[in-house]
């Protein structure tokens, strides 16, 4: 005759089911990453991990047209810190579609082919409050890392910005020696316009209302803008992407195409350029 197995201890029994529940709420820590798989990482968190990223998407830096000076200086920034001497975390802010993530990523890749040991690590803007424990990951590599976040902004009632400040120059720790922290944003101080002018006309102190929020981007040791580029530019980049792909078409026809549709789309920027052209390539039958 079969027996079921009773509980003596229903006390213990709780203690041991919590205790369960608290190892599945709160997974053993992060063992350290195998940094040598790839080049670039995608941090994720709950469970936290570093998800190696085999095929990055970029564009090679001479397709990069109209950024110029913003281009070389980046480059010039990174290479300083690859080679080990020291160097400032970049805010590249501005105009939409104007290459800001296409640039950190394409000057990545340009050393990583020169043969420097450079790591790239994506961080999602609502992972912010994960960072610290992101940072104690990197710290311990012997590797060097761009911590990069794109499209970085906050709203009047975000908080994410003082996670943030620890990776810049905050806390007793401060930044690893061996971390770079770049982002993206279409605005200059990573708040709305109207946002500021609010809080200064209707707080009780207006220089300090917005200060805390605003410092944030004077933590940045670079400011690169972006600005909407001109028809000639914007002319330029079709011509660069149809000369790097070998699409060849008569340079009136193009251009009048190339206009039509940048009427369409309201405006003209790198990523209009590139929406044409992958529209014109698959009109000519050219693989991408």
């Amino acid at each position: 005759m079969m027996t079921t197995k009773t509980s003596t201890n229903p006390k213990s029994d709780a203690l041991d089911r919590i205790a369960e529940a608290l190892e599945r709420m709160s997974p053993a820590p992060l063992s350290t990453p195998a940094f040598e798989s790839a080049d670039a990482f995608v941090w994720q968190v709950a469970p936290d991990a570093l998800l190696p990223v085999s095929n990055v998407s970029r564009v090679e830096m001479g397709l990069l047209v109209g950024i110029d000076r913003t281009r070389d200086t980046l480059f010039q920034n990174t290479l300083q810190f690859a080679q080990g001497f020291s160097a400032n975390n970049a805010l590249l802010w501005g105009a939409r579609g104007m290459g800001k993530s296409s640039l950190v990523k394409a000057v990545h890749g340009a050393l990583v082919e020169q043969g420097h040991p450079l790591k790239i690590v994506e961080l999602q803007r609502e992972d912010l409050p994960s960072v610290s424990r992101l940072l104690s990951y990197l710290r311990q590599s012997s590797h060097r890392f761009i911590l990069f976040c794109d499209d970085l902004s906050f709203s009047h009632d975000d908080q994410h910005y003082k996670s943030l400040k620890a990776v810049l120059d905050g806390g007793i720790e401060g930044r690893p020696d061996n971390v770079l922290f770049y982002a993206t944003s279409n605005r200059r101080h990573l708040m709305p316009r109207d946002m500021i002018q609010n809080e200064r006309s209707s707080g009780i102190n207006p220089s300090e209302a917005v200060e805390e929020k605003v410092s944030l981007s004077d933590r940045f040791g670079l400011w690169l803008g972006f600005h909407p580029c001109s028809q000639d530019e914007y002319l330029d980049m079709i011509r660069g992407y149809c000369a790097a792909y070998g699409l060849t078409l008569d340079d009136a026809e193009l251009r009048a195409q190339a206009i039509e549709w940048q009427a369409t789309r309201g405006g003209r920027s790198g990523r209009v350029a590139w929406q044409f052209f992958t529209d014109l390539a698959g009109r000519s039958g050219l693989k991408l």
